[in-house]
Order: C-alpha cells, then structure tokens, then sequence
C-alpha cells in the first residue's frame, strides 16, 4: 500500500511525519524524544538527566539566536514548545485511564 501526502508519496515514517506535519528534522540531529519525552516509560532518574540536556540545548540554540542566527533562535522556539506536548500515545493513553507503570506491572 502506498501512502501519499499532497502529490508526494510517503516512503518512511520520518518523511510522512514532515510532510503531514509541515516541518523538518531538528538541527544537528537532534532527536524530539529529548524534548518531548520517549513513547516509552522512563525513570525519574532518566527523565532528569533528559530535561537537563535538553534544557541546556535550548539555551544554547537561544544563546546562538540572540547572537544573530536566526534559524538557531527558531530552532530554540520549536524545541522550547516540544518541552511542552505529549506524545499521541502516552496521552490516549492517559486518556483512557492507563498507564505505563500499570501496563509494565501485569
């Protein structure tokens, strides 16, 4: 089965999410897991030391911005504004009542 976005068809998971979604990957590889959380459970100990780098990787690209490099300063916005969404599935989820702590223990 083939997927197509507007006139362009779709030929993996990444390109689907930036075509349907309307942005690109996130500068010097950065993952959006380190923003916005991994689909699956993390500890507290994990999800520390992740909000901890990714704290000092938006301050870097807001420091970079306000050194003139625009695309580094909306680069900081979009990651910022990760720090602040839930992945689809942990929130139906949570939606639904469960959670991943739960799940794990049955």
């Amino acid at each position: 089965m083939r997927s197509y976005i507007g006139n362009h068809q779709v030929v993996n998971p990444a390109e689907f999410e930036e075509l349907a979604l309307g942005f690109d990957e996130l500068p010097l590889g950065l993952d959006r897991d380190l923003f916005r959380g991994p689909l699956a459970p993390e500890t507290a100990q994990e999800r520390a030391t992740r909000e901890a780098v990714a704290r000092e990787v938006i301050a870097e690209l807001a420091a970079l911005g306000e050194g003139g490099d625009e695309i580094a300063a909306w680069d900081a916005l979009y990651a910022d504004a990760l720090t602040h969404t839930v992945p689809f599935l942990r929130s139906a989820d949570r939606a639904a009542g469960r959670s991943f702590r739960a799940g794990m223990a049955a």
